[in-house]
């Protein structure tokens, strides 16, 4: 592989790798989580302690505190899933002389798992419908106010399966496939792979627990599937981040084709 093969990847090996560090830095996945768990402990004064449960307390949160609802909502995710899409540019762009079908597959999971929960989150709708309500002066706008909220709540509901959690399962599926791949080359390490394993595999345990488990079993089994899957994943986003910003340093090239057995 030529210097001028290389050298068009590096920049989008930075790009991943930037986006990798947002992600872990700013725009988590699971806010909401975090936002629980700071409430929790009095850290955070503002906002329930748990998720409203009919769209009036949503409309109600969304009314006092916006940014609260907003981040319960996982509107900020929105951000988060559109950095995973470009994390999976530059990986698919490091592995793609390495099992080039599955990833292929991978990539094309992510995709259209990113476009799938992104056009499924209704935190932005809900809002422009808390707003309405507030404004309502009949209960007639009232009422039709609060059955278009709870047709949003059908596509978006953290506490069910629904769109939203689809796009999830997608986009972490094509993270396991991906870390799977990592085992089989050089370019990135064991541990860099066996780390996104833990964290996608954990992560899937969030749509079967839901879909599959009863309510009384599937939050704690929820909650500590996303829990080790947020900390898994931070980890393998910062190591996902350092390999990428090397290998767009000028890591890849000859050494790169000699870790992956190609010819330079």
């Amino acid at each position: 592989m030529d210097d001028a093969t290389n050298h068009r990847w590096n920049g989008l090996y930075k790009v991943g790798s930037v986006a990798a560090w947002v992600a872990v830095l700013i725009f988590r996945r699971w806010l909401g989580a975090e936002f629980f768990f700071f409430r929790g402990t009095g850290i955070i004064r503002a906002g329930p302690k748990a998720l409203p449960s009919t769209v009036l307390e949503w409309f109600t949160l969304l009314h006092g505190h916006r940014l609260i609802g907003l981040t319960l909502l996982n509107a900020f995710d929105i951000v988060n899933y559109a950095l995973v899409g470009l994390i999976f540019l530059g990986l698919c762009a490091a592995l793609r002389l390495t099992h080039r079908s599955s990833i292929t597959v991978a990539t094309a999971l992510g995709f259209l798992g990113i476009a799938v929960y992104i056009a499924s989150n209704q935190a932005f709708s809900m809002l422009s419908l808390s707003d309405q309500y507030v404004g309502a002066t009949t209960d007639a706008q009232r009422s039709m106010l609060l059955a278009a909220g709870q047709a949003l709540l059908a596509i978006q509901n953290p506490n069910a399966v629904g769109q939203a959690s689809l796009g999830f399962f997608l986009v972490t599926l094509a993270g396991l496939i991906i870390s799977i791949v990592m085992l089989g080359n050089r370019v990135f390490s064991k541990a860099t792979a066996y780390t996104g394993i833990l964290a996608n595999a954990f992560g899937l345990g969030y749509p079967f627990g839901v879909a599959f488990a009863p309510r009384t079993i599937a939050l704690p089994f929820v909650a500590l599937s996303l829990s080790a899957s947020a900390c898994f994943l931070v980890i393998w986003y910062v190591l996902i981040a350092r390999r990428l910003w090397q290998l767009g340093r000028g890591g890849s090239g000859a050494g790169m084709d000699k870790a992956l057995g190609t010819p330079s």
